[in-house]
Order: structure tokens, then C-alpha cells, then sequence
């Protein structure tokens, strides 16, 4: 055991002694907070030894300013590179040091993904932040639940929800920095145990240059970002117990994009999304029955000097589970998911090719009265390309008091590759074997000091096996063995009903170890990744009306590589430290009905770098209203 090891594990049994020692009367706050993703159906945090994360509804209303992209770098161990580069930049989420690829996006519980891209990763810049009720991050390797890319973990982004009244319209408008407007406007209600929600909105910046002008005259043209976007979602209480939950989304977006670090140009691209399906579910007393089928159709164009580069692509899933409740000790949870993915491209071998990916799985939960949990899982996959394979998962917890949860978790997951590396018409591979990973964690999360203080600390290490690269022919191939580790310290204090702190600290290191002339050539590799990230939030309930908050995040040195024209090869670039100073505030009239806001971000104008050549946001702000009615 390595020195971090140990001092973790110090630090583990003294957390762990400190919240042992309250008395039982501890009013217990996250651990008492019902969550769904960590197990597909309602479960206490205490009653789960994963590592979930929540946004709250609370904390998105006071993001008002931010995009999604944004709002996700705030969480410990979440950095989405690009986030305050110009607007319409591509967004890469890494979660734990692992890029998109490996990370599963869900909306309401259901998978969105695009089946058109290289790695299949769906792109947030199509989901707007006004359409979210509440986020949760779902951390570790999660195949056993939800399949395919769950290496690192799982975002579930969940919509709004109606009110109880049968008619509320809602809406806002938003202007700032950069010639930015936003305006949004809906419809929801509630009557009789369905409910409905109707909404459409509308981005528009002209940003500035997407990679950084060094010319002296500053010739570089700005590249603006435009995207709108619709959704309906309906919930219908057909009998007592039984929903039916059809959903129609649809976005467009387009704009600007340079040709690479320091190089202007006057490329476009344009992107639409169409996602449709319907969700049953039906509740017993007992436990419940879900089944859902879901269509996702993404079409993506590029235009620039060098010719048009169209991507389409569509996916059917569809899926069905149970989960039940023997006694108030033992829960099952079971499940089949199918889907079969089309990308739409005549260049590809063979044409319009398609791919299908069955998976049954099972789940086992053992909830003791005294506090010992455990869940047990596997799940069996069946691809239409590269055969079989199977992931399982191994979850104990044990909860003291209700005041301290102590938690270790093993598990499998892998990422089938996607339709662009199997059959796309460049580089591709029918041979690829899927990526695998092993995680492991151990953590303890606890109230301390009769509720004051929640905390969490968890340590992590993940290996992914046969991951894809370019090889030697430029033809992907499985070679590269990836090794990550990393801890993170999430402590929030309550200094009383107004006055919240919420802190981060996170750590990630990865190697890469390749075969080079039979022998393993090891380096490091998690570009754009700081080793140390940090973050503070203080946010302060002056009055009923008046909210305000602060945030300090500070990101440590990272590597970085960028393509050199002049050598027509990658070379490495170092991006220095910074640190990026927010703050919010809110004011609210007529029962908080109406609310205006103004949201300054980069208080201090830090110049820094998320991508080498490319240019970042000084110092902006944003302002507005919203409105319910």
C-alpha cells in the first residue's frame, strides 16, 4: 500500500470516529436524499455504496447565467474542457480523468447518444440548461446497469417537472456579454395524476474567435453560435399505478469553427437532433415495471475549404425491468436492453452499416436493518460485430447511526466501438475487440457535528484494457492499456439556514502503457486533465427574496498536443495553472414569481488556456428575468 493509500485510510477512520462519536439524534442531510440513478429505482444514499452527486433544482435556478457545459465543471471530479472557450466550441466532458467516449449521458433515465460520431458521445451543446430540473452524476463504472461507455460513469439529466396547478406558464430572457441573448418560454401543469410539459428556446452569440489572434492588426473574424431547441413531454395516468410518458425533443444548432491553434477560418458546421420515444411504468406495492423505447436521429455537416463532411446517423433502443421487493431486506432488479444503430454514409463498407447490442442483466440488494448494504450485479452483452462479453459489479456499504457510510465498490464495464471505427469509411476496423475496464473504490461519506458538516471522500483506481487507437497503417486497433487514479474531498458546510459552503478538492493521474518492440513503453497521457482541481461556493439566502453567491475554481498545470502544419505531426504544449472567479446574484418580486438575475463570471479577467491556439472568455456578464405565471 502506497503512501496516498495510507493517508487515505487515515483519514477514512478518522472521519469515520468523529461522526461514530455524534449522538444518535445527528440529523443526517445527503445521506438521507433519495436518488434514482444509482440503482434504476428510488434509493436512499445511505442505502447504496456508489458515489452520487446531485445538482438540485435549487442550484440550477441559480445558474441562470451558465450553460450546461459550465455548470458541470463545478462538480468535483467533472471538468467539461472547452466550457469558457467561445460559446460554440466543441464541449469534452471528463469525468475522473476519462474523456467523453466513456461517460453514459441519460435524459429521465434513458440513454442519448450519437450514433454518427467517432465515439458515439452525445453532444451537450444541444441540451439547454433551461430545460433541466435537477442532475445527477453517477460516478465508476456503471456497465452493469447501463451497458455500453458506462466506464467512468453516468450524468442523468432530468427535465422539468410540472407544478400541481393545471395551467402555469413559465419563460425568461437574458442578455450579456459578446452580443449573447437567450429567451425561453413554456407551458406545464398537472391535474389528476398526469401531467405536462411544453417549452421552446433560443441561443444566440456572436462569441468571438475560436482560436487566438497573435496578429498584431487582430484580423481574426469572430465565430458566433446559434441553437434552438423544442421539447414536449408528457406523463398520462392511465390507471392507478400505470404512467404513460411519451416525449418529443428536438435542437439545431449551427455556427462558426478556425481552422486549428492560432489559425483562423471561415469554416461552418450545422447539427439537428430529433429524440422520440415513450416510457411505461408500472408501480405496485412491491416494487414497479418499467419499459421504454426511445429514437435518437443526429445529423451533423462541416464546410470548409477542404470540401463538405456530412454525418447522420440514428439509434432504436429499447428496454424493459423490473424491480421488487421480497422483504424489507432483499430487492431484485432485472432487466433486458436492446438496441440497433444505423449510420447513414454510402462511403462506408459495408454501406449504411448497422449494429445491435443485447443485454440482459441482474441485480441482487441486501438491505440489513443494522446498516450492512449490499448490491450484486451482472449483465451479459451480445454484438452483432464482435460477439459477447460480460461485466459484473460488487457494491458493500455499511451506514452507521444514519451518520456515516463507509463504502467499497468493484466493478466491470466496457465500450463496444462505435459504427465510425467498425465500418466508417476512414481508419476503421470490423476486427475491434471492445474496450474493458476494472474499477475500484473505497470511501466514507458522513454528517458531522449534528448536521453542520456533510462530507465525502473517495478513492479511486481504474484500468481500461484494449483501448482503441490509431496503429502504425493509421488503421484503429486495441493496443493501449490505460491506468487511472485519483481521490476526491467534498465537504459542504452548513453555517446556518441562510449560508452554505460547498468545497471539492480532486486528484487524477493516468498512465498509458503500449507494446513497443515487445517490451511495455509507459507514459502519461490525460491531456487537458489537471492533476489537482479545486473548487468553493458560497452561497448566502440574504433575505426570502435576495440570493447571492460566489464561486473560486482553481485548475492545476496540464499537457496538451496540437497539430503542427509545419511538421504535419502532433507536438506537446504545456498549459499553465488558473483559477477563474465567479458570482450571482438574484432578486425576486411577487412571491418570487418574477426574479431578475445577473450572473459575472472571470471577475478578474485571468488569461488562461483550456486549449492550446485557442482563445478563452475574459470577463463577461450576463443578465435578465424569469418569470412564472
Amino acid at each position: 500500500m502506497n503512501r496516498t493509500q495510507v493517508s487515505f485510510m487515515a483519514m477514512l477512520l478518522i472521519c469515520s470516529h468523529a461522526a461514530w462519536a455524534q449522538d444518535d439524534s445527528t440529523k443526517a442531510t445527503s445521506l438521507n436524499e433519495v436518488v434514482i440513478t444509482a440503482t434504476r429505482f428510488p434509493k436512499k444514499v445511505s442505502e447504496t455504496g456508489k458515489v452520487v452527486s446531485v445538482i438540485s433544482k435549487k442550484d440550477i435556478e441559480s445558474s441562470n447565467g451558465k450553460d450546461l457545459a459550465q455548470l458541470l465543471s463545478e462538480q468535483a471530479g467533472l471538468l467539461v474542457n472547452s466550457a469558457y472557450s467561445n460559446p460554440g466550441k466543441d464541449k469534452s466532458i471528463y469525468l475522473r480523468g476519462a474523456s467523453t467516449d466513456y461517460i453514459v449521458i441519460l435524459v429521465n433515465g434513458i440513454p442519448v447518444s450519437d450514433p454518427s460520431g467517432t465515439g458515439g458521445a452525445f453532444d451537450i451543446r444541444m441540451f439547454p440548461l433551461e430545460q433541466v430540473e435537477r442532475i445527477e452524476i453517477l460516478k465508476g463504472a456503471q456497465s452493469t446497469l447501463y451497458g455500453s461507455d458506462a466506464i467512468a460513469g453516468v450524468i442523468n439529466i432530468i427535465t422539468k417537472k410540472a407544478t400541481d396547478k393545471p395551467v402555469q406558464a413559465y419563460g425568461g430572457l437574458a442578455a450579456g456579454s459578446y452580443k449573447t441573448f437567450k429567451a425561453d418560454a413554456g407551458i406545464y401543469g398537472a391535474a389528476e395524476g398526469s401531467s405536462y410539459n411544453i417549452g421552446f428556446t433560443h441561443y444566440k452569440t456572436d462569441g468571438f474567435s475560436e482560436a487566438s489572434d497573435t496578429t498584431a492588426a487582430g484580423i481574426f473574424d469572430k465565430d458566433g453560435f446559434t441553437r434552438n431547441a423544442f421539447h414536449a413531454n408528457f406523463d398520462a395516468r392511465v390507471v392507478k399505478g400505470l404512467h404513460f410518458k411519451p416525449y418529443f425533443r428536438y435542437a439545431h444548432f449551427k455556427g462558426d469553427y478556425d481552422g486549428g491553434a492560432y489559425t483562423d477560418a471561415d469554416s461552418k458546421y450545422e447539427a439537428q437532433m430529433i429524440t422520440t420515444g415513450a416510457q411505461a411504468q408500472y408501480s405496485f406495492a412491491n416494487g414497479g415495471l418499467t419499459a421504454f423505447y426511445n429514437y435518437d436521429e443526429v445529423s451533423r455537416t462541416f464546410s470548409e475549404i477542404y470540401g463538405v463532411y456530412p454525418y447522420k446517423g440514428n439509434k432504436n433502443s429499447l428496454e424493459l425491468y423490473a424491480h421488487y421487493s421480497f422483504n424489507p431486506r432483499f430487492q431484485l432488479l432485472t432487466g433486458i436492453h436492446y438496441n440497433k444503430q444505423k449510420m447513414n454514409d454510402e462511403t462506408a463498407t459495408p454501406k449504411n452499416p448497422t449494429a445491435e447490442l443485447t443485454s440482459p442483466y441482474l441485480s441482487f440488494f441486501v438491505r440489513d436493518p443494522g446498516g450492512f448494504n449490499l448490491e450484486l450485479g451482472g449483465r451479459y452483452n451480445k454484438h452483432s460485430g464482435y460477439g459477447d462479453n460480460f461485466t459484473y459489479s460488487i457494491n458493500p456499504s455499511f451506514t452507521f447511526s444514519n451518520a456515516v457510510k463507509i463504502f467499497a465498490n468493484y466493478a466491470t464495464a466496457f465500450k463496444a466501438p462505435s459504427l465510425q471505427a467498425l465500418y466508417g469509411p476512414f481508419s476503421s476496423n470490423t476486427d475491434l475487440a471492445p474496450e474493458t475496464s476494472t474499477t475500484t473504490e473505497t470511501g466514507v461519506q458522513a454528517t458531522l457535528l449534528s448536521g453542520t458538516i456533510d462530507a465525502r471522500a473517495v478513492y479511486f483506481r481504474r484500468t481500461i484494457e484494449n483501448v482503441i487507437v490509431y496503429g502504425p497503417s493509421f488503421q484503429l486497433i486495441n493496443l493501449n492499456k490505460q491506468k487511472d487514479h485519483g481521490f476526491e474531498f467534498e465537504p459542504t458546510v452548513y453555517i446556518n439556514k441562510q449560508l452554505t459552503l460547498k468545497l471539492f478538492y480532486a486528484y487524477v493521474d493516468g498512465k498509458v502503457t503500449t507494446k513497443n518492440n515487445a517490451k511495455d513503453s509507459t507514459y502519461a497521457n490525460l491531456i487537458r486533465r489537471p492533476k489537482h482541481s479545486f473548487g468553493i461556493n458560497a452561497a448566502y439566502q440574504v433575505t426570502p427574496q435576495f440570493f447571492v453567491s460566489t464561486q473560486l475554481s482553481s485548475y492545476g498545470k496540464r499537457s496538451d498536443l496540437y497539430y503542427d502544419a509545419a511538421t504535419f505531426s502532433q507536438q506537446p504544449a504545456i498549459l499553465g495553472a488558473y483559477a477563474l472567479w465567479n458570482a450571482y446574484a438574484s432578486y425576486g418580486f411577487v412571491q418570487n414569481r418574477i426574479k431578475l438575475f445577473v450572473d459575472v463570471k472571470n471577475i478578474a479577467n485571468a488569461k488562461y488556456t483550456e486549449v492550446y491556439g485557442y482563445s478563452t472568455q475574459g470577463f463577461n456578464i450576463t443578465g435578465g428575468i424569469r418569470i412564472k405565471i
